[in-house]
């Protein structure tokens, strides 16, 4: 979908003549009142579920969590996926052309805030005709997203799902955050931002960068049980190389998952996105009063979060339920006791699945009685 007027930013700069990618699942109602958008997380897109046809591997980021006869059930909301501005799976972003100078933009893409893309997502609902989404979802990046939502256009929701998520960065997730960009703007190919027109790709930084983050979506336990001390060739020789190569399985994983990311992934939507994570701070404008922050929202809440998530911990989603609650909101909350770190959010834990089901059986009780009414 095309936007021709300019989208004002946080930054107090402007971009117009962008595009926005978004896929949709299920059928939207008469009244549209079934409607559910999902946010993405950094790495991800609006290709949220299922499968392309022809291209096998092509499965969708939350795929177990949305479809038909899942706990976001497609059979019966009708499911929005977008892909946020500045990101390198479609939407117009640092690799597309500025229409000012018929170059990619490059290091000249604005800097972008959760804010933004949330503003973005509500033009888009605009031209769908959505007034209130039935929910908006997101984990991680995502859950900030859904969190500023209930802020922003408090009337234009009346569920809101933050799972794995924070109302602000800690520091130490900043410096995680500033190690991994520092990787790529040292990478001689980087070229300041503008290396599209060098015709290279600034693969060490990216891989460097993908490294440093993956470390923080998992939990020690779970290194532990998948990797250990591990050596990677140990059937064929239980020693060290003693050389600065590959000794360990955890280091051949890990730079496997960076080689990977380098081929697909876009280094000034990297950059750009860390530094909207480390942006977020909606409390920020309430002297960092998270309740007052909360105060104008009107949507029940659920909330989620795993004992192992070091990067984003319970005890911030704790943070979030507690300001609602003096807000006198309506909040679900569920610490699920999950061995799998941040990544927990993503995969198949059985209680976690069980609770976003319910959950959203709720919701479409909700749509039924007002159907029947």
């Amino acid at each position: 979908m095309h936007f021709a007027e300019p989208l004002r930013l946080q930054s107090g700069a402007s971009i117009g003549d962008y595009t926005l990618m978004y896929e949709t699942y299920g059928t939207l109602n008469a009244d549209k009142s079934n409607a559910v958008l999902v946010c993405h997380a950094l790495n991800a897109s609006h290709h949220v579920a299922g499968t392309y046809a022809g291209q096998p591997k092509s499965q969708g980021w939350w795929d177990n969590m949305v479809g038909p006869g899942k706990p976001l059930d497609t059979n019966r909301f009708f499911v929005i996926g977008v892909n946020n501005l500045g990101s390198c799976f479609g939407s117009t972003g640092p690799m597309h052309d500025n229409p000012a100078t018929g170059k990619p933009y490059g290091a000249a893409f604005p800097l972008l805030t959760v804010e933004d893309w949330v503003a973005a997502q509500a033009r888009l609902a605009d031209r769908l005709g959505i007034d209130c989404f039935a929910a908006v979802m997101g984990g991680s990046l995502g859950g900030m997203q859904a969190l500023s939502w209930s802020i922003m256009f408090p009337e234009r929701l009346r569920h809101c799902i933050v799972i794995a998520s924070t109302p602000k960065l800690s520091a130490q997730n900043i410096a995680f955050n500033d190690v991994a960009r520092q990787a790529i703007l040292t990478d001689p190919d980087y070229h300041g931002g503008d290396f599209y027109e060098h015709g290279v790709v600034p693969k060490n930084g990216l891989k460097v960068a993908r490294m440093v983050g993956h470390i923080t979506y998992l939990s020690n336990d779970d290194m532990a049980e998948k990797f250990g001390r591990k050596l990677r060739n140990a059937a064929e020789n239980n020693d060290y190389k003693f050389d600065f190569g590959i000794d360990f399985e955890i280091e051949s994983y890990l730079r496997y998952q960076g080689d990977k990311f380098s081929e697909y992934f876009d280094a000034n939507t990297y950059l750009l996105i860390t530094k909207a994570l480390d942006y977020f701070d909606p409390a920020r404008a309430h002297g960092g009063d998270l309740a007052k922050t909360l105060a104008g929202t009107k949507a029940q809440f659920l909330i989620a979060s795993f004992t192992t998530d070091w990067r984003f911990s319970p005890e911030r989603s704790r943070e979030i339920v507690e300001a609602l609650l003096s807000n006198r909101r309506k909040v679900t909350y569920a610490e699920i006791d999950a061995p799998h770190g941040h990544d927990a959010f993503l995969l198949d834990d059985a209680r976690y699945m069980a609770v976003v089901r319910a959950y959203y059986d709720r919701i479409a009780l909700e749509l039924a009685g007002k159907e029947a009414a």
